[in-house]
């Protein structure tokens, strides 16, 4: 008899914390996993006492399940998603609808929504970001795909979803086709580009002699003010963590080489390929794969030499360092984003996507990994100006940037004359300066590009759109090439 309002398929973590959250919110859930040990463990285990449903053949987790029936998959993203769908796809029905809750590459939900729809079912693909324990009480939750679909998992999402102070669901329908897994991936990227500016403050206040625990108190401080989020909460508790083993910080253990999955990666690809500059995201992707050459540094730092300074002279006092380190964080972090919401721009116009930015800041005001009140002040920027190009161009975060310029530059002059690198810092300030430059040297680069390859230039004293081309070298000839791309 089906009963189920929902199937899920895929029992690791993620999988078993978000049936939980739904059976918590008096949803009844079916769940399979292609290791059906993994299905009895969990019904028996912490599902126990549940409405839960453990079923053990395909053919059974879709006879338990409501029409239309719902049918999610939380497994691992690329080929996993297209066999899985392979398989259920025989055992559904016209208006029946596949979610896919993983971090798949938006290019692939794309196709998978097309695919999908052409056999009559509906598609979802939704970001869902909050790590387990978001899981488990409330991420945020990001669907797009076919529209048609929203209505029948509107009420689940938002249920299980993270709520603000008002009760507002951190979920709401971003739009058709892939918006979802798109904008779930730039939340990812602006996720690597928070940690990198954080782990760069942590340098800058390891190179002027500070402790993980006089650093986590500082880090507790930041977090009561415009700073608050989760990242500065969970560093300030991690800093302040010990090891048993050692009595050691519990940071200064920890090898340094950083991981990652991939999300960041597409989010700088993606800004290549929608030629946006996208420069402190890609710059924390790189940081992780520079710490990921660690016998190379080791050997590095044996040969190449830094700067021989007094680094408690360059810092001056301790007090008032820490300060410009934060002010720079800040103005740091709205460049981050207001690169990311560019992205998102230039991807709705290639796309036809409708974004709503406002509401997107607000399904990442709680939930997620990069939850904060700054999120809120987003929101309020595209309340007040719908077709707003640029964060930095809204007053409040026009103001924030010119009050903690100096600050700013002079943490990055002081990383520079210590030796320490701070690419996100460094990158943030390099695109602050071009964006408010009225004049850039391209007219150089595109005068070398002529030079060498006929490639035209535009005139300052002619219409846009007209392009020219000059002789440099007397012999070059008329000939051009195409015209190019700004």
């Amino acid at each position: 008899m089906s009963q189920a309002d929902l199937g899920l398929i895929g029992l690791a973590v993620m999988g078993q914390n978000l049936v939980l959250n739904m059976d918590d919110h008096g949803f009844t859930v079916a769940v399979y996993n292609r290791t059906v040990s993994k299905v009895d463990d969990f019904v028996n285990g912490p599902a126990k006492g549940t409405k839960i449903i453990g079923t053990h053949t395909v053919e059974e987790f879709v006879a338990s399940l409501k029409r239309p029936r719902r049918v999610m998959l939380l497994v691992k993203a690329g080929d996993p998603v297209d066999k899985f769908i392979e398989m259920v796809l025989p055992h559904l029905e016209a208006g029946d609808i596949i979610i896919d809750g993983g971090n798949s590459n938006f290019h692939d939900t794309d196709r998978r929504c097309k695919y999908v729809e052409s056999k009559g079912l509906l598609y979802i693909g939704t970001g869902v970001s909050g790590g387990e324990e978001g899981a488990r009480r409330g991420p945020s939750i990001m669907p797009g795909g076919s529209s048609a679909a929203w209505p029948h998992v509107k009420d689940i999402f938002q249920a299980v979803s993270a709520k603000v102070e008002d009760g507002s669901p951190c979920c709401d329908w971003v739009g058709q086709g892939a918006a979802g897994h798109f904008v779930k991936m730039v939340h990812n990227g602006i996720e690597y580009g928070d940690m990198q500016l954080i782990c760069e403050a942590y340098s800058l206040m390891q190179a002027a002699g500070m402790a993980p625990a006089e650093m986590s108190e500082v880090l507790a401080d930041w977090n009561k003010g415009e700073l608050d989020s989760y990242l500065i909460e969970i560093t300030r508790d991690i800093l302040a963590k010990q090891d048993d083993e050692t009595g050691k910080a519990m940071v200064d253990v920890i090898l340094d080489t950083a991981g990652q999955k991939g999300t960041g990666k597409w989010t700088g690809i993606t800004a290549l390929d929608l030629g946006q500059p996208l420069t402190l995201i890609g710059e924390a992707v790189f940081a992780r794969c520079l710490s990921a050459i660690k016998d190379q540094r080791v050997n590095a730092s044996k040969v190449l030499a830094g700067p021989k300074v007094d680094a408690a002279a360059v810092c001056g006092d301790k007090a008032a360092f820490v300060e410009d380190i934060r002010k720079a964080l800040y103005a740091s972090k709205i460049v981050s984003y207001a690169q990311g919401y560019q992205l998102m721009q230039a991807a709705a116009e290639e796309y036809g996507w409708d974004l709503n930015y406002g509401e997107i800041a607000m399904m990442w005001r709680g939930g997620c990994i990069i939850r904060s009140q700054f999120l809120g002040r987003i929101k309020e920027a595209f309340d007040a100006q719908g077709d707003l190009v640029n964060l930095l161009l809204n007053p409040y975060f026009s103001e924030a940037v010119q009050n903690a310029q100096a600050s700013w530059r002079r943490t990055v002059q002081k990383a520079v004359e210590m030796g320490v690198s701070v690419p996100a810092f460094g990158s943030a300030l390099a695109y602050y300066d071009g964006y408010r430059s009225e004049r850039l040297p391209a007219n150089l680069l595109q005068a070398q590009r002529d030079y060498f390859g006929a490639h035209t230039y535009e005139r300052l004293d002619k219409p846009r759109g007209e392009f020219f081309h000059t002789n440099w070298t007397g012999t070059g000839g008329s000939t051009t090439a195409s015209t190019y791309n700004a």
